[in-house]
């Protein structure tokens, strides 16, 4: 705010007419200065008249705002009738910002402001004033209550609450419409003057829209605004105190309006005419293509819904809508065929689903395009003439026969010529064949009935000029039946016939069985091949018969089994017939016709015994006599004499190998001095592990005298071993280690007889029993072989 207006301000503040008298005095009341409260005096008029307590009169102090003088600010003076001017009187000031925002002088009685004061943070203060004597301190005037009240000037725009507002408004509202209301607040005193009276105004956003002044209400100012046209406003409202006034405050806010939509529009096919192609091969269901009638509307008042109205192919074809894309989807009804026709025309219809009634003027909502669809060619395969064939041939049928045909056609413009062919893994014994050129099939194997009834096969039709179009068919061929099959007996018949049996008595009663299966039925018959004079047969007429004796009384001592043939015939075209003969045995019976025996096997049976018994008898004999064989064998291994006698017999190292040794040499083996002759000469010998640093040709040391213990010791034990069937099938004198360099024993091993310088006799070998016989051929016919 600038100077100049602070002071236009003052001046108009100080010509007001309660500011004309800055300095208020106090006056005292006319009544007397008698301290009687409440008491009645009596008057000459007869009136009674009461005292009342003298107080001070005040006025309020005014105050402007915002004064922006160097000096404090004058408030007002305080002053009463006491006061001689004589400094005996003091001022007193107390309550709102005595002291410190409001300050009096105790002499004079003029009040003072010391800072800047701004009504919108307190509009009025209230004090208490009270004047003393200084000497006594006493109040010459009681306490007395004032206010000063702070004057409003125009240091406040108008603020808006919000920097932008959102706001929306249909498309195509009348003139007038309400938009949104905004309201600005001024926080100067709305009570004295024009400070905080607002008054709205339009800055921006003409001629679009308008706002009321005194409400803030902002609305349409154009009619049939459309929001495809244009659908984001930005209009700036302006709020001025001092009632719109030059010389008032501003404030300024941005309201952001859109435009909602509205269904004005309906939907428009971008053509009159759309072409389509679709093959003739395309399923049920396939997709032809697509078409879309553009709506410039949004939302719900662009759905669309389309459907074929009219046209050639509405039997043919269907029409989808897709919410998502609001596309209408062309879609094959039914299959469609190139030669028959290659062109469809459809009148396809797209009206809007949520039409506003206040728009009808517009217009339709819903337009119409023609839509053509053209058939494409394709190669297709072969089509037959039935979708399966069933044909009937009897099984006595000959090779080579035609049994049906199979006619197939290409359905293409250009037709081209079929070849047919049979699916082999249907036929995989090739019972049948086809002709390739006209379809006929016809036997190649003969046939049976009673193998296969029926025989499923699949024949495939292929074009010549493109193989990989082929069409396949089921042929099913039923073989009928031919009676060329004999009746036989039903099941295996063990009849026996009674040694007492009278004549005419039931022994047996049979049936048969045919593998033919007549139209009629079976029929059987029974007979004899010829003339029994024992039994004979007769037939039930029901396919069974019986079997009867013919004489009295049978013996089996003579004559044990009787064979009887009879004959089966059936009654079908051409009669079939077969002999089966029965086996009847003569058993003794008791009086009821039970069986006892049967010739003389049955008495070898013993009674009571059955075959599992008596394998389970042999089971137990077999399995006691393996017990005992290891029982035996336990024993006898047990009184065998142990190898090692003691812990501290000289041969216990001896017992514990089982192998050839390396004589003195293998000194990480065990400690054979207890077996080396006393006279041995101990030398320096090579250690096997550890590589010599200078090679020399080893010294053979002179034979000592044969130790004769160890050699009875070893021939003794020779002999245990070749005794004993348990020995173990190897060369135990190996433990001994008497192989090896400087060995008493001498080496037994060719490998070491490079080192001799003359023939070494092994006739020894021989005296050692026979598991040395092998050694004694090789060793003990000639010389060694020095080279090996």
């Amino acid at each position: 705010m600038t100077i100049d207006r602070f002071l236009l301000l003052f001046l108009i503040w100080v010509c007001l007419p309660h500011f004309c008298s800055p300095e208020i005095m106090f006056r005292r009341t006319p009544v007397p200065q008698q301290r009687i409260l409440g008491t009645r005096i009596p008057r000459s008029d007869g009136k009674i008249l009461h005292r009342q307590k003298r107080g001070w009169m005040w006025n309020q102090f005014f105050l402007l705002e915002e004064y922006t003088g160097s000096d404090y600010q004058y408030v007002g003076k305080l002053h009463s009738d006491q006061d001689k001017g004589d400094g005996s009187l003091k001022y007193i000031l107390s309550g709102d910002g005595a002291g410190t925002l409001f300050i009096i002088d105790e002499k004079t009685g003029d009040i003072h402001a010391t800072r800047r004061i701004d009504r919108e943070e307190k509009a009025f203060y209230t004090l208490r004033a009270q004047a003393i004597n200084r000497r006594t301190l006493r109040p010459v005037e009681p306490e007395s209550e004032f206010v000063i009240k702070i004057h409003d000037i125009n240091d406040n725009e108008p603020t808006f609450p919000e920097e932008i507002y959102t706001a929306s408004v249909p498309e195509m509202s009348v003139v007038g419409t309400s938009v949104v209301q905004v309201t600005a607040t001024d926080a100067d005193d709305p009570s004295y003057g024009n400070s905080a009276r607002v008054i709205y105004s339009i800055l921006q956003g003409q001629p679009y829209f308008s706002v009321e002044p005194e409400t803030g209400i902002i609305r349409t100012a154009l009619p049939n605004m459309n929001r495809e046209n244009r659908e984001q406003y930005q209009v700036v409202i302006q709020a001025k105190d001092m009632g719109g006034q030059m010389g008032g405050l501003s404030g300024t806010t941005t309201v952001n309006i859109t435009l909602t939509d509205v269904n004005d529009n309906p939907p428009r096919f971008p053509q009159n005419t759309i072409h389509l192609r679709v093959l003739e091969s395309s399923p049920v269901g396939t997709a032809v293509g697509s078409v879309k009638a553009t709506d410039a509307d949004t939302g719900k008042n662009a759905e669309v819904e389309y459907r074929i109205i009219d046209g050639d192919g509405t039997d043919m074809f269907d029409i989808i809508t897709e919410k998502d894309t609001q596309e209408g989807i062309i879609t094959v009804k039914k299959p469609l065929d190139y030669e028959s026709r290659r062109l469809y025309t459809l009148k396809v219809e797209a009206e809007n689903t949520h039409v506003d009634p206040r728009f009808y003027y517009l217009g339709p909502f819903k337009d119409t395009t023609i839509v053509k669809i053209s058939i494409e060619d394709v190669d297709e395969p072969p089509v037959f003439s039935r979708s399966s064939y069933l044909f009937e041939v009897h099984e006595d049928i000959e090779v080579g026969t035609i049994i049906g045909t199979v006619m197939a056609r290409d359905p293409d413009s250009t037709s081209s010529t079929i070849r047919f062919s049979l699916d082999r893994h249907t036929d995989l014994d090739r019972i049948f064949n086809i002709h390739s050129g006209n379809g006929s099939l016809y036997i190649s194997k003969p046939l049976d009935r009673e193998l296969s009834q029926w025989h499923n096969l699949t024949v495939i039709a292929a074009e010549i000029n493109n193989p990989k179009e082929m069409t396949r068919v089921a042929v099913f061929v039923r073989i009928l039946d031919v009676n060329d099959n004999a009746p036989q007996f039903a099941v295996f018949y063990d009849t026996f016939v009674c040694e007492n049996a009278r004549p005419g008595q039931l022994i047996q009663t049979i049936s048969a069985v045919d593998k033919d299966d007549p139209l009629g039925g079976q029929k059987f018959f029974f007979s004899l091949a010829a003339v029994n004079p024992n039994f004979t047969v007769q037939d039930n007429e029901d396919n069974t018969a019986r079997i009867l004796t013919r004489k009295n009384g049978f013996n089996r001592h003579e004559i044990s089994t009787y064979l009887l043939p009879v004959v089966i015939s059936d009654n079908d075209y051409p009669i079939q017939s077969s002999t089966g003969t029965l086996t009847i045995r003569v058993c003794a019976c008791d009086g009821q016709g039970n069986m006892q025996s049967c010739s003389a096997e049955a008495l070898l049976l013993p009674a009571g015994l059955s075959t599992g018994a008596l394998i389970a008898i042999l089971l137990c004999i077999i399995i006691l006599l393996v017990i005992v064989v290891l029982f035996a064998a336990l024993k006898r291994q047990r009184k065998k004499e142990p190898l090692i006698l003691s812990k501290e017999d000289i041969r216990d190292n001896i017992v514990s190998y089982n192998d050839e040794g390396g004589g003195e040499e293998d000194t990480q083996a065990f400690d054979i001095g207890t077996l080396r002759n006393p006279a041995a000469i101990e030398e320096k010998k090579l250690r096997r592990d550890i590589i010599p640093e200078t090679l020399f040709i080893p010294r053979r040391t002179p034979t000592a005298p044969d130790n004769t213990d160890v050699r009875d010791f070893i021939n003794e034990r020779l002999k245990e071993h070749d005794l004993d069937p348990t020995a173990p099938p190897y060369d135990s004198l190996a433990t001994y280690a008497y192989e090896g360099n400087d060995s008493v024993a001498e080496s037994l091993s060719s490998l070491e007889s490079g080192t001799t310088d003359g023939d070494q006799n092994y006739d020894f070998l021989r005296e050692w029993g026979p598991r040395f016989n092998k050694l004694a051929e090789m060793y003990g016919g000639g010389e060694s072989d020095k080279d090996s």
